[in-house]
């Protein structure tokens, strides 16, 4: 009998319409936060912020920076998915807990902050990771929010400049994508055809 994932992954649409009149609580978008820090980032740097744009008014203002594609207000929360700039400075406290309970030697901890200074002080290389890191996560997401029989939407189709600046996000971040959440409405496609595996796959 397959795991429970390879259905979730193999029946996953990009849903298109939202029941409008569907709300999710605090705690309800809060797992699915919780869900998407399970992704993996380099160095633990967890360098991601997640961006919860429910209330009408902050999905008309989202909305009118992406395209006025309706699902961004249809659905009950649309994720600002952003990625951070890797600070070296901040890996100590996210490696701490890891340290203190005997996994991880002090020595290799600041090893880490070490190569995390050198490695992302060259800014494309540091928002080449904080781009990764978002993606990451808002995949991570998406799954959750499958797994909580949730539809979703990821989204690059929206004007990040504008975004960054109508929800203030500071200057180490970059908005990578819109994730829209929520309960599907009718008439949402299935999932398209892929590409087969000779043509994607190359086994070495």
């Amino acid at each position: 009998m397959p795991h429970p994932m390879i259905p979730l992954i193999e029946q996953r649409v990009s849903a298109n319409r939202f029941d409008a009149s569907h709300s999710l609580t605090d705690a309800e978008i809060g797992e699915l936060v919780r869900l998407a820090t399970r992704a993996p980032t380099a160095y633990n740097l967890q360098n991601w912020r997640f961006i919860a744009v429910r209330t009408p008014d902050a999905k008309a203002r989202l909305r009118q920076h992406a395209y006025g594609q309706a699902k961004v207000s249809d659905a009950a929360v649309t994720f600002i998915i952003c990625g951070q700039a890797p600070d070296h400075t901040a890996l100590a406290d996210r490696l701490r807990p890891f340290v203190d309970a005997g996994h991880m030697p002090q020595g290799m901890a600041l090893g880490w902050q070490e190569n995390v200074r050198a490695q992302y002080s060259e800014p494309r290389a540091a928002r080449d990771e904080a781009i990764r890191s978002a993606t990451l996560g808002a995949a991570t997401l998406m799954y959750a929010a499958a797994a909580m029989n949730l539809a979703s939407s990821l989204m690059g189709g929206f004007d990040a400049d504008a975004v960054a600046r109508e929800f203030d996000l500071a200057q180490n971040e970059t908005p990578v994508m819109l994730l829209a959440v929520g309960r599907a409405a009718p008439g949402n496609w299935p999932q398209k055809p892929r590409r087969p595996l000779s043509e994607v796959l190359q086994i070495s």
